[in-house]
């Protein structure tokens, strides 16, 4: 399986395991810069070079050898289930992408016509009940994700456990994972414990939130979106999440973390 989803500067300062909704292409830029001293001119998602990724065949040696002999500090970053689901449907539901289409071609029409989903129009851009179609597609979520009906779970909103897992089981080992909502502090963590080619002053860092502008924005508060049934729906899908990475499930309302992650819980329950 290797190691899927995993990113490593050139200069092999850093790991970093994607988990996508979770501050990927603020992080992608950030590893570009330490050891380029520039960002990225585009989505780092797109980047061919500059940056050892698993997707590459050139890089999966390089990847390999490292994470199995632990050589880099190792992270990853995660965020809060109810937003981040939320987001997902927004920017990849909802929203047209930066190629100028739907997100996964036939994908959008098929919720459509199965869940009775309503996306704001060809442009993603007209008025609809965005509580009443979120919740349908949390239905569709839930079914990828259980029984792979209609199709496979999409990266986006498969469970972030799932993301985190494949690095550990192959032999990796995490010396980091931080929150989305407690970015800075995070992130500076990782830069404090190791040295790049180029200093990072993360107060001078920009946000590259690829996905922003995709889709409608958020007309309401999160908690609105998630009555009983949803919470319950959200729960199934998420609980490994939720406990391991110690976010609120009781109140949607809290996108903050509420204990200190365990990273030898996290490694003990992810690595069977």
């Amino acid at each position: 399986m290797g190691f899927p989803g995993t990113w490593m500067t050139e200069s092999q300062s850093m790991v970093y395991r994607v988990v996508p909704k979770c501050a990927c292409s603020t992080i992608g830029q950030i590893m570009y810069y330490s050891d380029h001293g520039a960002f990225f001119d585009g989505d780092i998602h797109d980047a061919t070079n500059g940056m050892h990724k698993w997707a590459f065949d050139q890089s999966k040696g390089e990847i390999s050898a490292n994470v199995q002999s632990h050589a880099s500090y190792t992270f990853t970053c995660v965020r809060n289930p109810y937003t981040r689901i939320l987001s997902s449907f927004f920017d990849k539901i909802c929203g047209i992408q930066r190629n100028g289409k739907r997100y996964r071609g036939n994908l959008v029409p098929t919720l459509v016509y199965n869940y009775g989903i309503e996306v704001g129009g060809n442009d993603g851009k007209g008025e609809f009940d965005q509580i009443a179609s979120f919740r349908r597609f949390l239905l569709f979520a839930r079914d990828t994700i259980r029984w792979r009906r209609p199709m496979d779970p999409d990266i986006h909103w498969s469970a972030m456990s799932g993301h985190v897992s494949t690095l550990i089981v192959n032999g990796g080992r995490y010396d980091r994972i931080f929150w989305t909502e407690k970015f800075n502090d995070g992130m500076q963590g990782v830069l404090d414990s190791l040295e790049t080619k180029h200093p990072v002053t993360l107060s001078q860092i920009p946000r590259f939130n690829e996905s922003e502008g995709h889709g409608p924005k958020r007309a309401h508060p999160v908690e609105d979106y998630f009555d009983d049934l949803s919470m319950h729906l959200v729960y199934e899908i998420y609980k490994q999440d939720f406990e391991l990475f110690k976010y609120d499930f009781e109140n949607p309302s809290n996108k903050m973390p509420i204990g200190e992650i365990d990273l030898d819980e996290v490694h003990a329950k992810l690595g069977d």
